[in-house]
């Protein structure tokens, strides 16, 4: 996967558990809040991998 996949996945996770938590909240449901919480992590560990990507390919560019 290219980094900028991993970047967009990332932060598109990243949003659907934003939206989980809110919803969760609003409603009363921890256990949606928590699956919110988790895919927003997952979310921005994806992000941060595809950052990792762009740094190795960049340095790799520059050889």
């Amino acid at each position: 996967m290219s980094s900028t996949t991993d970047k967009a996945k990332g932060m598109a996770n990243e949003a659907a558990g934003n939206v989980k938590q809110a919803v969760g909240k609003a409603t009363d449901n921890p256990k949606l809040q928590g699956e919110g919480f988790v895919q927003e992590r997952k979310g921005e560990a994806q992000q941060a991998l595809g950052d990792a990507k762009a740094a190795v390919k960049k340095t790799v560019d520059k050889a």
